[in-house]
């Protein structure tokens, strides 16, 4: 049930005699009356985030609606303030300053100007602060106490008077020192001035990473079309985390890559080993079926057939391995993981793929035993023990 008074920046400023602006500072007995005449804030509700949420998008001790937003930006442009500097974009109307020139001669006049319409008080303090800084003397300081405000102003008015080169740049000094130079837009700015048709920046977001490609797509077709000075900036905090991630990936998957070529180079080696030692373990058996009437393409076709059914055999005990293996393996991503949406699984194209490179490697591995075998001489292969 707590209420809040939204005092905004242009609210801080009132016309003085001078007929410039100036701020209300803190703690003054005006604040207390502008505040009770500002919008009036009521807090509405509480928002905690969840002790499991991952992401929590406000991150400000209080939180608003975009209506606020619109109030402030409308209520800033109606202000005296703002429509007064509106309406004077060459000078300032909080110190009634120029706003910075590029042209030397124009910024001495305006500070020529400008030193001149200040007080008597603020004329003297300004020459004694030069004076002291020129000349640190006990005596040149007893000479400047001696003398009134109404003489150091004097002395100062011809001191900024003077056409000399060198008392220009003083006065130039003198004029950055005392009255900071500031452009046109950044007093708007200063005053909360916000232009709805320049955003600063635009955050977008979007709930799958089709979505994000797509919007970068987007991006990309505009910039190659548009201007340099028309193309939109963007930068990507995802891709960038994803690349990161997806580099670390990928030299695991190459080194993975290069053991598992190795494991098949020895596995394939092996198979044509174990077919060849077969085929010496059944001279005798292809003797008899060369003897019976078999081609040496049926000999041939007996050992690939072997080495097929073999092939076959262990690509579906290395799937079915491989889908026991992912029942434990995605409960432990669960619980590391701390969720449910991230699973490993094994595509039905790719366990196609497997089984298919398992058959052709144990082929390739018996090819060489197999043509060794269709090419015995039958009575030698009688023959033998």
């Amino acid at each position: 049930n707590k209420k809040f008074y939204l005092v905004t920046e242009c609210d801080l400023y009132t016309l003085d005699e001078s007929g410039y602006y100036s701020k209300f500072t803190n703690g003054s007995s005006e604040i207390e009356s502008i505040a009770k005449n500002s919008l009036e804030l009521n807090v509405c509700g509480i928002i905690r985030a969840k002790a499991d949420s991952d992401f929590t998008p406000i991150r400000t001790p209080f939180g608003y609606t975009k209506a606020l937003t619109d109030y402030i930006i409308e209520h800033t442009d109606e202000s005296a303030v703002v429509k007064a500097q509106l309406a004077s974009p060459e000078r300032s109307v909080i110190n009634g300053a120029a706003f910075a020139s590029s042209d030397i001669k124009e910024q001495l006049a305006e500070a020529k100007a400008y030193l001149s319409s200040l007080s008597t008080e603020d004329k003297s303090f300004i020459y004694q602060n030069i004076m002291a800084t020129l000349y640190s003397s006990d005596q040149s300081s007893e000479m400047l106490l001696s003398l009134s405000d109404v003489d150091l102003a004097a002395m100062f008015d011809e001191f900024i008077s003077s056409d000399d080169a060198a008392t220009g740049d003083q006065i130039l000094a003198m004029y950055d020192m005392y009255i900071p130079t500031e452009s046109y837009e950044d007093t708007l700015t200063r005053l909360g001035v916000v232009d709805l048709n320049s955003p600063v920046s635009i955050s977008l977001y979007t709930d799958s990473f089709e979505g994000k490609d797509g919007i970068t797509d987007c991006i990309t077709k505009y910039n190659a079309g548009a201007k340099p000075e028309d193309a939109i900036t963007y930068t990507d905090y995802i891709g960038l985390l994803m690349s990161s991630v997806t580099e670390i990936i990928n030299v695991i998957s190459y080194i993975l890559i290069a053991f598992v070529a190795v494991s098949l180079i020895v596995s394939s080696i092996m198979i044509g080993i174990i077919t060849y030692i077969s085929v010496l373990e059944r001279t005798k058996e292809i003797g008899i079926l060369r003897a019976i009437g078999a081609s040496k393409h049926n000999i041939s076709q007996v050992f690939n057939a072997e080495t097929f059914i073999i092939g076959i055999c262990s690509g579906l005990m290395g799937i079915g391995a491989t889908l026991l293996i992912l029942i434990p393996g995605n409960a432990i991503i669960h619980s590391v993981a701390k969720s449910n949406d991230v699973n490993a699984f094994l595509p039905l194209s790719s366990a196609v793929i497997l089984v298919a490179l398992s058959t052709l490697l144990t082929l390739i591995g018996g090819f060489i035993p197999a043509k060794k075998a269709a090419k015995k001489d039958p009575v030698a292969a009688l023959r033998s023990e």
